[in-house]
């Protein structure tokens, strides 16, 4: 894990070599991948806690990446769930790393999809939190296998996801402290009404809203079988295979694409020409195409233009 959050060139090259046996050797389905996201003080890292004490209660293993904000001055993670994931502490088999998101506002950090092709290799299943601003939801949701959003009563989420056309994202809802009563309900309701008006494409899987209270316990059980069903309809459907792909292929794009600007990829042809190499390699692990188009690029570059 240290290794691919390293961003020194020679570290970087050796992750991308390890990270590309990882991706090309690890059986499918493998872990199943959950992302947890919400707004800020939805109680996402309690539900974190009180969903990996029932994972444990299962018999499986759990690597958890939580990804939150940064801090200016060392650039490192500045909230430290840690503290708040109790259940993790002197258990050998759960991991818990926090990773800064650095200058991504309320998006995953760079080195979160090696982390979890990391963790994927070692767990029965990987939980990834995300701080919950922004562009989070979209980025989670291309990493995720299953993505929940943890929603609080009365926050107004659904205006909110309605707004920035988000609702059609979450594969299940999770309504937190529902021990708060008719508010908890009241939000639930507002959000299985609303989820008919989210342009979602078509699948098998309509969204669950689960009523869950982190501080209690109570629909952690439920919430968790929603997951495992998820899982089970995305593997039967062939969905999982194809969702993984399209992820992989977004974060190859986006990798080139922060390191080389649109100056560099337009020195192999363009955005256009790498989505199509990617369509003719549907089955290579990216992250050696990674490496291996970054070096191209480097190549062109250093070449004068005739």
């Amino acid at each position: 894990m240290n290794l691919v959050d390293d961003s020194r060139p020679g570290r970087r090259e050796q992750a991308l070599a390890l990270l590309d046996q990882l991706e090309s050797e690890t059986p499918a389905p493998g872990a199943p991948r959950i992302g947890l996201t919400g707004a800020p003080g939805a109680g996402k890292s309690t539900l974190v806690d009180a969903l990996l004490r029932e994972l444990r209660r299962r018999g499986r293993s759990v690597g958890i990446v939580a990804v939150d904000p940064s801090s200016a001055k060392s650039g490192g993670a500045l909230l430290g769930d840690r503290v708040r994931v109790r259940a993790s502490a002197g258990d050998p088999e759960v991991f818990f790393r926090s990773m800064a998101a650095r200058e991504r506002l309320g998006g995953l950090a760079d080195a979160t999809r090696a982390g979890v092709t990391v963790l994927a290799a070692v767990f029965d299943v990987v939980l990834v939190e995300t701080v919950g601003v922004g562009q989070s939801e979209s980025d989670v949701s291309r990493l995720a296998d299953t993505l929940v959003y943890v929603a609080q009563p009365g926050a107004g989420d659904l205006l909110q996801f309605m707004k920035a056309g988000l609702l059609e994202l979450p594969d299940i809802f999770a309504v937190n402290k529902a021990d708060q009563g008719a508010a908890a309900r009241r939000t639930a309701l507002e959000l299985e009404a609303g989820l008919g008006l989210g342009e979602r494409e078509a699948s098998q899987w309509t969204p669950p809203v689960v009523l869950v209270s982190a501080r209690d316990g109570l629909g952690i059980r439920e919430l968790s079988d929603a997951i495992d069903s998820h899982f089970a309809s995305l593997v039967e459907s062939g969905e999982l295979a194809l969702r993984r792909r399209r992820g992989a292929d977004a974060f190859v794009i986006e990798a080139l694409e922060r390191r080389y600007g649109s100056f560099g990829l337009d020195r192999i042809g363009g955005r256009g020409a790498l989505e199509r190499r990617l369509r003719v390699e549907p089955s290579a692990a990216r992250y050696g195409i990674v490496a291996a188009l970054a070096r191209e690029i480097e190549e062109a570059l250093a070449k004068p233009r005739g």
